[in-house]
């Protein structure tokens, strides 16, 4: 019977390996290395949403207390937000226009749903509000 020297960091050496030890880690790693992975692409799905509705009510304030004639009623308003949610495809009716004392205020409110919605089924409120004050 011929015996194989393995060569440190090779695949080969681990094709005749039979003790079962690196699946055995491979088993045990591989679920929490995943975990961490697919958390770290969720967490940044969740700020790009959070960034992108903030975008998009501050442009939508903005449009509405400067640029009359582009932002001329609250419907339009909102629609303009919507367009400017890049990344997202949200609805108008997610913005609200009002008229506080601070001038005018833009908000949305969407609910942020994770990837993994049939493990688990839960979502977080993102809120975003921008006043501008109206221009004379």
């Amino acid at each position: 019977m011929m015996v194989r020297s393995r060569k440190a960091g090779s695949f080969r050496g681990l094709i005749g390996e039979r003790s079962g030890g690196a699946a055995t880690e491979a088993a045990l790693v591989l679920p929490a290395l995943l975990l961490l992975l697919l958390s770290v692409m969720e967490t940044g799905r969740f700020l790009w949403t959070q960034n992108a509705l903030s975008f998009a009510v501050e442009e939508a304030a903005r449009c509405a207390s400067i640029r009359a004639t582009a932002c001329p009623t609250d419907a339009a308003t909102s629609i303009f937000a919507a367009e400017r949610a890049l990344g997202l495809n949200v609805p108008a009716s997610v913005f609200t226009v009002d008229r506080p004392l601070c001038g005018l205020r833009v908000s949305a409110s969407l609910d942020f749903k994770p990837a993994a919605g049939a493990i688990v089924n839960y979502a977080i409120r993102l809120e975003a509000s921008s006043c501008q004050p109206m221009e004379s």
